[in-house]
């Protein structure tokens, strides 16, 4: 299966922790491997993929820019003169706003900004979307859609939240299943058993929340039984509405460091 159209070199610039679970993904599902140079000055050995501290000679179909934002600036002295109007840039920059891509970037043609999220590994990532024209490009959809559910956006604006939601949002949901995994150790399970069952749980509890498409309270109200164990936990949650505000606050900061990253850019 062609993850690309066309037959031109594809690169992917910084190979972190994103760009290697994309790449993962989307070479499980078809993307030739002798197409694609992986450009990281800390090369990891993927069979069949060329890897180098330096840009090659050529120019990029595509280019995934994986970089750290701090690093925006010296990834861009050594691509720019190598992008043309027939290069997509795709960035997964967080905070790196288009205007600033094309700033670095003047003879790309279509850039794209593309916020995924780790669980793309397995097919099951989020990707917030937006491109420079305002509108949906088909293969970048096709290429974001290989690694989970794609959602373009309205505004480049959103993409502060839509970051501190998804993007940054498993984070928080491991740290959750952790923290129950401790709970349950604390009343006594042995620890390798309250994560297991933590795991297990939250796999559940999500997968019947997608199926259903009940609202959230609709299905906490059907698991809570009047005066039981539930509800019972739940108004320690609920206590002054303090986990709610939590949540809040989290995604908050979250998106104010967008933001932020987002005005660094600018001024770099």
């Amino acid at each position: 299966m062609a993850l690309w159209p066309g037959d031109g070199p594809i690169w992917v610039m910084g190979c972190g922790n994103m760009g290697g679970a994309l790449l993962s993904r989307w070479l499980a599902c078809g993307m030739v491997a002798d197409r694609l140079t992986v450009i990281d000055p800390a090369p990891a050995q993927i069979e069949g993929i060329r890897w180098g501290a330096t840009p090659p000679q050529g120019t990029p179909a595509l280019l995934i820019l994986g970089v750290k934002p701090q690093m925006l600036d010296v990834a861009a002295a050594a691509l720019a003169a190598q992008i043309g109007p027939k290069t997509v840039i795709v960035s997964i920059l967080a905070g790196v706003e288009c205007a600033s891509l094309r700033t670095r970037f003047p003879a790309a043609g279509a850039i794209v900004r593309a916020m995924p999220n780790l669980p793309a590994r397995l097919g099951k990532g989020v990707t917030g979307l937006f491109a420079t024209d305002g509108r949906k490009h088909d293969a970048v959809d096709a290429l974001f859609a290989a690694a989970g559910h794609v959602e373009w956006l309205a505004s480049e604006s959103d993409f502060h939240a839509i970051t501190a939601l998804s993007g940054s949002g498993p984070a928080f949901v491991y740290r959750f299943i952790g923290a129950l995994a401790d709970g349950g150790a604390e009343l006594g399970l042995p620890q390798d058993q309250a994560l297991r069952l933590a795991r297990a749980m939250v796999e559940g509890a999500a997968a019947l929340s997608i199926t259903t498409n009940l609202d959230p309270v609709e299905l906490a109200r059907q698991v809570t039984s009047p005066n039981g164990t539930t509800a019972a936990g739940l108004a320690v949650l609920d206590e002054e509405n303090h986990f709610a505000a939590k949540v809040r606050d989290t995604l908050e900061a979250a998106a104010q460091r967008s933001k932020e990253l987002a005005d660094a850019a600018k001024s770099g």
